[in-house]
């Protein structure tokens, strides 16, 4: 689809597929909160601890943060 919008020497579709990219991460981040919303969701996460995964997994990236700048 990419390339139907892209002509080699103009960039003419570059505003289109930007308009695209950010739309579709406007709606992705819409349809999150919608689903976060929902107070049964809400209670199933805090059941399966999701802020424990997260604590976990901040010094795996802060060590490949760490081994990047290097």
């Amino acid at each position: 689809m990419a390339m139907e919008f892209f002509d080699g020497t103009n960039h003419k579709g570059s505003d289109k597929e930007t308009l695209y990219l950010l739309s579709g991460a406007a709606f992705m981040l819409f349809g999150a909160g919608l689903i976060l919303s929902n107070p049964q969701i809400r209670r199933y996460l805090g059941q399966v601890g999701v802020g424990n995964l997260l604590t976990a997994a901040l010094p795996d990236f802060d060590r490949y943060l760490k081994l990047r700048n290097m």
